[in-house]
């Protein structure tokens, strides 16, 4: 049997939330199981005591499918899913609302007060090149004029996002290398501001490793909900670089000038994502298995919040730091170009391609 892709089982499971009618509890008790070695595999859980009625029979269900494959799970989880949404007719897919553009590198949907960007790269682990970080741009502008409450930003597949594509380095234009770094100084400019002046809550649903750009921007989110199988890592002393989207003011305050030195800038340590949690980066950190329910529920309860109220309270608590970081904004990339014109940086990125050629 060929096993469903990450992307139908994601779908199926947001599917799953559309079924009218309790399919019963012997169905619920399949798709918890078929859920849980999916996402898990085989049962690796102690068994609960005899008066654990509910959870007992939830690990006999569990328990039961042996050594099914993830693979095969995700198959028969998405057909299961499939053959209880038959009899209720078709589900039709939310349709974008006030959304004029199209996007190659990005997944954009609004659907019950939330707008969704995703980032869709999966086969490059969402690394954000030169058309994503346009695209991004764009999506925020769309988004912060739409109807929705909030916005979410997440990631398709394994990965949140692993931060700058590299190959953007090497595409150097008629001007050279000055030409090169202005250009790519003035994107990551206008790309920090939509996220410093976006007038709605943004919440990132880090689904995965977060690596770069996608964590210095973290601070610039009001919540942060992690997968407890995520980690955060900057590397900006490997490459020669600097660090941007404002994380040179956010983070201090977050964590304390020491911890950020230490952490995220000198030594450039990878953060589990409770490790991040506990210094201010992350919300909240749910286990994987659950991660996509838990947050579901928080943003359902988000979405019911009154649009306008929650655009306000967030213009009084930027406006009053939204000037600090414009300027912060400009000074690291005037610094980041610097960076990427100095022969250091060069020959760690080169360092970096010949290292991943030699894999």
């Amino acid at each position: 049997m060929m096993g469903a892709t990450v992307e139908q089982f994601n779908c199926a499971k947001s599917q799953m939330g559309t079924l009218k009618k309790d399919p019963g509890n012997e169905a619920k008790l399949k798709i918890y199981a078929l859920f849980k070695q999916a996402t898990e595999g085989p049962c690796n859980t102690p068994k609960p005591g005899m008066l654990d009625f509910v959870g007992k029979a939830k690990w006999d269900a569990w328990k039961s499918l042996g050594s099914v494959s993830q693979e095969d799970a995700r198959q028969q989880y998405v057909d299961l899913i499939d053959s209880l949404l038959a009899p209720e007719g078709p589900v039709v897919a939310a349709q974008p609302t006030g959304r004029a553009a199209t996007f190659d590198t990005l997944l954009v949907s609004t659907e019950d007060n939330v707008t969704t960007i995703r980032f869709n790269r999966p086969q490059k682990k969402n690394a954000i090149n030169v058309e994503m970080y346009n695209e991004i741009i764009k999506a925020l502008e769309e988004s912060g004029k739409d109807d929705s409450v909030i916005t979410v930003i997440t990631g398709s597949g394994d990965f949140y996002c692993s931060g700058n594509d590299l190959t953007n380095f090497t595409k150097i234009p008629e001007g050279g290398m000055q030409q090169m770094a202005k250009d790519g100084g003035e994107l990551l400019r206008e790309f920090v501001k939509a996220f410093i002046d976006f007038p709605k809550p943004l919440i990132a649903v880090i689904n995965g490793p977060a690596v770069g750009v996608s964590v210095t921007l973290l601070g610039l989110f009001e919540v942060v909900y992690a997968t407890e199988r995520a980690t955060f890592h900057t590397p900006f002393s490997q490459l020669g670089q600097s660090p941007e989207a404002c994380s040179s003011y956010t983070f201090p305050k977050m964590m304390g000038n020491a911890k950020v030195f230490i952490l995220l800038l000198f030594f450039s340590y990878k953060l589990t994502a409770t490790q991040a949690c506990a210094q201010g980066l992350v919300t909240e950190v749910f286990p994987d298995s659950s991660f996509q329910t838990e947050v579901a529920t928080r943003l359902k309860a988000y979405a019911k919040l009154p649009r306008n109220s929650l655009t306000l309270s967030k213009q009084l608590i930027r406006g009053t730091e939204k000037e600090r970081l414009h300027t912060v904004n400009d000074q690291e990339v005037e610094r980041l170009v610097e960076r990427w014109l100095s022969d250091e940086c060069m020959q760690a990125i080169m360092s970096f391609f010949q290292a991943k050629a030699k894999l």
